[in-house]
């Protein structure tokens, strides 16, 4: 896109103009290829004014596909209008509702009301998605404050807030299977309509909004000097914060409320304006608004020209597009390298096998708890000798499964965390387990079956690919743990949308999809345990092997230079290992967990420091942490299921947030 402009702005053309109106003429004639196609000309007007209810294009017409027309140009602005508002708040040009968790909270709400709360949203669901975006959002806040609300620090905050508010969501997806795909759908966005309510619902708060942020102009001017300068002046810059993010807010959970979950919009709309020279706050407020809402009319219009991907909801189409903005608005993002601070640990054993022979008996029994001890309709029991057989060829292969897919995570999160400096690092935060999900969902697009011996291939190519995405696009900053985290969450998006994609094509193996993404171990066999056994074996033994190395990388790349390591060798190999355990791991379990974050640190917390006795240990650790899983998620809720992936990552979130919490005091 910016080429596009410079080469604009170089034959004397208007950006601004073209920006808007280029998309907006190709989904302007898009949408009248499709109206001729569904009804002569003649009668658009009288379809419009007075459809005849007998003739079922002109109810098509009438209710359906011009409503939908309306509300992409609605939404559209909203996004556009609420993404420009965030930015300019916070200074931070990656912030949206998505990037800083309302569109989560939102999402979240709604779900949760709709299952088990329906009279909530009988005045209308407005009210409920504003109350979960806003929680969202001062969660956010909360999370960054000790770090002085810097561009970065709010951005992780908000990919942490958004990841733990969408595993609840997903487990509420896992709970109520029968409305899985009802809620998948709208949670991915649709633009489907079925009258004027969501126009009516749109248009007046907009201009509401567009009136109010106009009125605040001057005010939000005075946001681009320092407080200081602004309180001189007698502006209170944190009253303007807050009247500019509820505007933003509230626009983003109104069009959460109407069509779900879009994605992206709201960062590609100003940063659009911005390259192309809307650089004055007025402009952008003008401009961001028209190209969101050309933007998103634009891409409804083109998924719905394209018959493989005619069922896509266009919050998926949008994630598509998006990601890679925010890989290339990824460097341009200014602020300074905020070091995450660790948990100190509590102890340090100067025996470190006394916790790992106490961290191996707890697994043991834990294994023995997963195979013998569970629930029936009579209730909690042992299994009983004569039912031994049958129930270890059912039983083992999950808990080898979880076991090894929980060792090879920990091992994986340790090695990346220890690599990098960054004790944010795991293979799920920095999008690994999304590339090696990626590349085993391109694998299926591809083939008719299930080879595991390909899908491991695909898996292992994907989660390299990824690491190599995530590595350079942080590079140029020396690898800072935002950048990575920023970087990693552009790559999990990618990945989750194509899985959206693959979903909602009404492919016949989406139940298999579903339980697999979601982390679970339902259909695993005697043959994955034994690949999965083998691969954690190679990479347990494998491991230390590289102690030398891991003990001194954290010292930083000059001592590590001076102490004579290769860097390049050393980090290729380093990668190798971290892309076939997590490979494995997720091909196995799923790319939805948090193992491979929290078995490091706890391992660090017991005082284990070296990386020996903290490999081990987390290893233990992780495999402890999905066998329980697995447990619990097979029992606690008897006669359904959780996925054992999916409660990991539920717990994992609020423990991510704790370690943020903990890191700005």
């Amino acid at each position: 896109m910016a080429p596009a402009i410079a080469t604009m702005r170089r034959a004397g053309v208007p950006a601004k103009t073209l920006l808007v109106g280029v998309p907006a003429l190709l989904a302007l004639l898009l949408s009248l290829h499709d109206l001729t196609s569904l009804l002569p000309p003649n009668l658009w007007w009288t379809a419009l004014t007075a459809p005849d209810i007998s003739d079922p294009a002109q109810l098509l017409y009438r209710y359906a596909f011009l409503p939908r027309i309306a509300a992409s140009i609605l939404a559209g602005a909203a996004l556009g209008l609420a993404g420009a508002l965030m930015q300019h708040v916070l200074r931070n040009p990656l912030a949206e509702p998505t990037t800083i968790g309302t569109n989560a909270g939102a999402s979240l709400a709604l779900a949760a009301a709709t299952l088990y709360a329906p009279w909530l949203l009988a005045g209308g669901r407005e009210a409920v998605a504003l109350a979960g975006g806003a929680l969202a959002t001062l969660a956010v806040f909360a999370l960054a404050r000790g770090r002085n609300f810097s561009p970065v620090s709010i951005i992780v905050a908000g990919l942490v807030v958004s990841l733990t508010f969408g595993s609840a969501s997903a487990l509420l997806m896992a709970l109520n299977r029968e409305y899985t795909e009802e809620l998948f759908i709208w949670q991915s966005g649709s633009l489907v309509q079925n009258g004027d309510a969501a126009i009516g619902s749109l248009a007046p708060p907009l201009l509401f909004a567009i009136g109010a942020a106009f009125l605040l102009l001057k005010p939000l001017r005075l946001l681009d000097l320092e407080d200081d300068g602004a309180a001189s002046l007698g502006a209170r810059p944190a009253i303007i914060r807050l009247a500019g993010m509820a505007l933003a807010v509230a626009l983003s959970a109104l069009v959460v409320a109407e069509v779900g979950v879009i994605g992206f919009v709201a960062l590609a709309a100003p940063a659009l304006a911005r390259l192309a020279g809307a650089r004055r706050l007025v402009q952008r407020l003008i401009l961001a608004p028209l190209v969101g809402a050309a933007l998103l009319w634009f891409t409804d219009r083109l998924v719905q020209e394209l018959s493989f991907a005619a069922e896509v909801p266009a919050g998926t189409a949008t994630a598509l597009l998006g990601a890679p903005l925010l890989l290339f608005l990824l460097p341009r993002l200014r602020s300074a390298p905020q070091a995450q601070a660790v948990p100190a640990p509590s102890a340090r054993w100067t025996r470190p096998w006394l916790p790992l022979a106490i961290g191996l008996i707890a697994l043991a029994l834990a294994v023995a708890v997963a195979i013998g001890f569970g629930r029936t309709a009579s209730g909690w029991h042992w299994v009983l000798s004569a039912d031994l057989p049958e129930l270890l060829a059912l039983r083992t292969p999950r808990v080898v499964v979880a076991l090894a897919a929980g060792t090879l995570l920990a091992i994986a999160g340790t090695l990346m965390q220890r690599m990098t400096g960054n004790p944010m690092a795991a293979p799920e935060v920095l999008g690994i387990s999304g590339g090696a999900s990626f590349g085993v969902l391109t694998l299926l697009v591809l083939s008719d079956g299930f080879d595991r011996t390909a899908m491991l291939g695909a898996a292992l190519a994907g989660a390299a690919a990824a690491l190599a995405v995530v590595m350079l696009a942080a590079r140029r900053n020396a690898l800072s743990p935002e950048r990575l985290l920023l970087a990693g969450v552009a790559v999990a998006t990618v990945a989750s949308a194509f899985a959206a994609l693959l979903l909602a094509s009404g492919d016949p193996r989406m139940d298999f999809l579903l339980a697999w993404l979601s982390g679970s171990t339902y259909r695993a066999t005697t043959a994955d345990a034994v690949t999965a056994a083998l691969v954690a074996a190679v990479v347990v033994a494998a491991a230390p092997l590289t102690a030398r190395w891991l003990d001194i990388l954290p010292l930083g790349e000059t001592t590590a230079r001076g102490l004579g390591l290769r860097l390049e060798r050393t980090r290729a190999v380093l990668l190798a290992l971290t892309a076939l355990a997590t490979a494995m791991a997720t091909l196995v379990i799923g790319p939805l967990s948090f193992v491979g974050l929290m078995a490091p640190h706890l391992a660090r917390m017991l005082g284990l420091r070296r990386a020996v006795p903290q490999l081990l240990a987390a290893a233990i650790l992780g495999a402890l942490i999905l066998v329980a899983a697995d447990w619990a998620g097979r029992t606690l809720i008897f006669p359904w299921q959780v996925p054992a992936g999916l409660l990991a990552a539920f717990v994992g979130g609020p423990y991510f947030m704790l370690l943020m919490w903990r890191g700005r005091q």
